[in-house]
């Protein structure tokens, strides 16, 4: 039996979208190479004992004392250890990348949820995406936008995005739908009862899906140092291309402090809203 030519029907099909979407990609790219040198040039402002006081505040309110010291000490030894603007740049690349990923994600989900066609398409797409090696999404990313930043914002976003989808769709159709009723009794509009019961019903699973992307944002965009963004993932891959293990664990440590406290920034956001509620 003859083999089945996908290798080349893939490439021809990425040649055709490279030549009739240049300018489209071109606009893309230019719009994130912005969006992640503002979040960068942002981070950067304020001397890094100032950031940590600030991040220490947001870290008392969100989880009091614990977190506090953890987010506190923690980006210390990351500026002790010299990480500091790597640090914050790979912070804007994260913050970039699950921003795109919330804003295609959550509108997904609630399509997803209210069109059983939609569904039936979109979670097989999930499927597909989820299990895909995640150095495959590398390729078509450097194909379409070169190397540098914006290819791993793309490759995040592509990577990051399905709990986004998956968690926002479970979360509405968890929803009562004696509550649904009680709404559509009331005479309730399908955008008032979409903003004012099924999206704040939802909202502890949808922070759950919000909470999984960053943390697979901030995987990828380590991953993606390998095609030339830069930030701690580029000191990482660095340390270990030239097997420079003392580098290498400083470089994986300050990875996982940032890891942690932006688990638990979101972890706690929530939580903090039903506490003041």
């Amino acid at each position: 039996m003859p083999k089945i030519p996908l290798a080349s029907w893939v490439d021809s099909l990425v040649e055709w979208m490279g030549d009739v979407f240049s300018g489209f990609f071109d606009a893309i790219s230019l719009i994130i190479e912005k969006i992640v040198q503002l979040f960068t040039d942002l981070f950067m402002l304020p001397h890094p004992y100032l950031f940590i006081v600030i991040l220490a505040v947001i870290a008392y309110f969100l989880g009091r004392l614990p977190l506090t010291l953890f987010t506190a000490i923690g980006f210390l030894l990351i500026d002790n250890l010299g990480y500091w603007s790597q640090t914050m740049s790979t912070l804007s690349l994260v913050i970039t990348a699950a921003l795109i990923s919330v804003l295609l994600g959550v509108p997904l989900g609630i399509w997803a949820a209210y069109s059983r066609s939609a569904s039936r398409i979109i979670i097989p797409v999930l499927d597909f995406m989820q299990t895909m090696p995640a150095f495959v999404y590398l390729l078509p990313a450097v194909t379409f936008f070169s190397l540098g930043v914006v290819p791993g914002v793309i490759a995040s976003v592509i990577f990051a995005i399905p709990p986004t989808i998956r968690l926002t769709r479970l979360g509405i159709m968890q929803v009562s739908g004696e509550l649904t009723e009680a709404a559509d009794a009331f005479g309730s509009t399908s955008g008032q009862k979409l903003f004012k019961v099924q999206l704040p019903l939802a909202m502890p699973t949808l922070m759950a899906g919000i909470n999984q992307t960053i943390m697979l944002s901030l995987s990828m965009v380590v991953i993606a140092s390998m095609i030339g963004a830069q930030g701690i993932g580029a000191e990482v891959y660095r340390a270990v291309t030239q097997l420079q293990i003392g580098k290498g664990f400083e470089a994986g440590l300050a990875v996982v402090i940032l890891a942690i406290v932006l688990d638990r920034f979101t972890q706690n956001i929530f939580k903090s809203k039903k506490r003041g509620a």
